[in-house]
């Protein structure tokens, strides 16, 4: 049976940065066929208006009469009336080297459906097919996806299906002369592919991502994962750091530094590495938590207009609190490398002002235009749900375990919810999670859930951690460990002198009045330099400073009264106690 869509993409030539898109319509609407292009992705909660991309789109019968083409929205189209099938023809600029955009030269090729596919309204539904064709002066070129594969009988050609326009978009492309790695856990393949120049060791990242997927897996009680495959498609370049989970892929870009060397030891792990293999984790854990268990508002999202939800600190919160947690569970790093994590992220928590500002569930619902258009004032006036959702997620699975003798756990509480809404496809209510969790301890917690996620009072981790087993500091960034004077602002030098980026809320230098944007050129008669921050230490807590600054192409003056910096800077360290040491493994380790 013919497919009710067939869709074909096509890369003339690459250097010009267009794929080429035709789609065949076999039952049009014979009163006149609409489409529409998605306005956003799935998993990066921010209108992107993809449709800015599409050039000149056009229509024909098979008999080759131009049919009337009209704009009819932003992202979308109608097209005159006809009884029969009509080829719609259309080009893409493919220029964002993001995980959510398309991108094209000579070197590779990749596209999210999102970019590329336009929806026939009425037949989402319906299944749809693709066929790619390779540029002809690259047929060395392979393809990595996950989509359903249909047989091809023409080199340079490669055929896919899909269920339906959803399935289709969540299965992005990856063309080109890449890197390949393979493995197998609890019998499924999985594989890495990477784009991009490395000379990294992708035997070793094999190993280590078999141990992490592995543990995910376990993690869930299952015996297999919800995909018959999976594919990491990896782009490496010079300096980037990004991931979008799909159903059985994840696209990730990362700096060719972040991947292992063949000269590291197996016994170390770098920081940047880490904080890849951390990345690579949080999007394969995506698999279940947001692709499967999902919010109302997202089982049949309108990719037209914000979906807006409460529930990110759930949904990218707990899942950036079990990425590094998995890693320690995998024994890719040790039980201390995991506190060593944690601390970094409570360090995060406390230098960001916007704690005090905005609650973790209206940071959720506010993402579409304050998460995801971050300005110079964000840090003063948003808080992370991945951040502090992470550590409310670390609050939840320590309460549990206080108030439950370690016998019940937030993993506990995850599998519950993969059971009941991961495998039937039910979406989760704003309270889902607490019910859960209220039913699991036989308590009520309805101040603890005020606190910590319709409040912007201080989230109860550290008393947590100790009561755990987990000794907590809170330190100086110095090496004197005590309070220094501080302007309270972050920046860079820049042609001129040291450009601001962002003032503090509170700060010494907001109370002077300087702004992001400024140009510091001169402090207490001194030109500015890159040791501006080292400059400013070396004066006493409440010394008045003159400072001189452009402020577009205006020079301003103004005194500032220098504040003491905060203890902001968190370690945790494990006990050497064995009784409390145990305790600290058990909920590290999962036991």
């Amino acid at each position: 049976m013919r497919a009710a869509c067939h869709y074909t993409v096509s890369a003339l030539h690459p250097s010009h940065h267009f794929f080429q898109v035709t789609l065949a319509i076999l039952q049009p609407n014979p009163s006149g066929q609409k489409l529409w292009l998605p306005n956003w992705i799935l998993g990066s909660y921010m209108i992107r208006d993809f449709s800015r991309h599409i050039i000149s789109v056009s229509a024909k019968t098979t008999e080759g009469l131009l049919l009337s083409v009209k704009k009819i929205a932003k992202n979308q189209w109608s097209v005159s009336p006809y009884e029969g099938e009509i080829i719609i023809s259309y080009e893409v600029y493919a220029w964002d080297l993001s995980v959510r955009g398309a991108h094209l030269d000579q070197t590779h090729g990749y596209f999210n459906g999102s970019c590329l596919f336009l929806a026939v309204e009425g037949q989402e539904d319906n299944l749809s097919t693709l066929e790619i064709h390779l540029p002809t002066q690259h047929q060395s070129w392979r393809i990595a996806t996950t989509l359903d594969v249909l047989p091809s009988h023409q080199a340079g050609v490669y055929r896919y299906q899909a269920a339906n326009y959803l399935t289709l978009l969540d299965h992005p492309v990856e063309m080109g002369d890449f890197s390949e790695v393979a493995f197998i856990t609890h019998n499924t393949p999985h594989r890495v592919v990477v784009t991009g120049q490395h000379r990294a060791d992708l035997n070793r990242l094999s190993r280590d991502l078999t141990r992490i997927c592995a543990a995910a897996i376990n993690f869930w009680g299952e015996d297999a994962p919800p995909f018959n495959q999976y594919l990491f498609q990896v782009m490496a370049v010079g300096s980037g750091y990004g991931g979008l989970e799909h159903r059985s892929s994840t696209s990730l870009l990362c700096s060719r530094d972040d991947l292992p060397s063949t000269s590291e030891p197996e016994h170390k792990l770098s920081d940047k590495y880490k904080a890849f293999l951390g990345l690579c984790s949080h999007e394969y854990f995506h698999s279940w938590l947001v692709k499967r268990i999902q919010p109302k508002v997202l089982v049949n999202p309108d990719l037209h207009q914000e979906n807006y939800t409460e529930l990110l600190w759930v949904f990218e919160g707990f899942t950036s609190y079990y990425d590094d947690l998995l890693l320690a569970r995998a024994s890719v790093i040790s039980t201390q490398d995991y506190l060593d994590l944690l601390a970094q992220t409570i360090t995060r928590h406390l230098r960001t002002l916007g704690r005090f500002q905005q609650t973790v569930t209206d940071s959720s619902f506010d993402a579409w235009t304050k998460y995801y258009k971050q300005d110079e004032n964000t840090l003063n006036s948003v808080v992370s749900y991945y951040v502090k959702g992470s550590l409310i997620a670390l609050c939840i699975d320590l309460k549990i375990r206080q108030l439950t003798d370690n016998q019940f756990s937030l993993d506990t509480v995850m599998r519950q919810l993969w059971q009941a809404y991961g495998k039937t496809g039910l979406g989760i209510d704003n309270d889902t999670v607490q019910n859960l969790v209220q039913i699991l301890v036989q308590d009520d917690l309805s101040d603890f859930w005020q606190h910590c996620l319709y409040s912007t009072e201080e989230l109860p981790f550290a008393e947590l951690l100790m009561a755990q087993g987990v000794s907590v500091n809170f330190k100086y960034e110095n090496a004197k460990n005590q309070p220094m004077a501080s302007l309270g602002i972050r920046g860079q030098m820049a042609e001129g002198g040291y450009q601001v980026q962002n003032v503090w809320r509170g700060s010494a230098a907001q109370a002077a009045g300087v702004s992001a944007g400024d140009v510091l050129i001169a402090v207490d008669g001194l030109k500015v330099s890159a040791q501006l921050e080292k400059t400013v230490a070396s004066y006493a807590i409440g010394d008045t400073l003159s400072v001189h600054l452009f402020r577009r192409d205006e020079l301003r003056q103004c005194q500032v009264v220098l504040q003491p910096s905060i203890a902001d800077f968190c370690t945790l360290q494990l006990s050497s106690e064995s009784e409390r040491r145990h305790r600290v493994e058990r909920w590290i380790l999962g036991q």
